[in-house]
């Protein structure tokens, strides 16, 4: 059986999806009962006319034992650049009221930005 993370990195949702749920070997209405998510959804999602709620979401990746993220997005395309990667790694190990101060200075900063950005269009 192929591994989750061999798959293509320009799948779609509803790609992910089916590849997945065939995987495991579960039929839509297997999915739909596993997922407590109605067949016709799972229909819609896989035929992409549908997208799901962050409920469905919750529930499609819990019965899959795999993160949203790796459902919704390209591979890397919520990995932070490398540069950041080694900074994230040592503030990891900061004692959690310092993780915090700066988690509160980023979201800041995250703010500002996109107030300045939306101005300006």
């Amino acid at each position: 059986m192929d591994s989750v993370l061999s798959w293509s990195s320009e799948m779609s949702f509803s790609a992910r999806l089916i590849q997945l749920r065939k995987q495991k070997g579960l039929t839509q209405q297997g999915l739909a009962d596993a997922a407590n998510i109605h067949v016709q959804q799972v229909k819609r999602y896989e035929a992409g006319t549908s997208e799901p709620s962050a409920e469905a979401l919750r529930k499609l990746a819990k019965t899959f034992s795999i993160s949203a993220d790796w459902l919704l997005f390209e591979e890397g395309e919520r990995t932070p650049p490398n540069e950041f990667l080694f900074l994230f790694e040592a503030i990891n190990e900061f004692p959690e009221e310092e993780k915090n101060v700066i988690r509160e200075m980023l979201e800041g900063m995250v703010i500002k930005y996109q107030a300045r950005k939306w101005l300006k269009n």
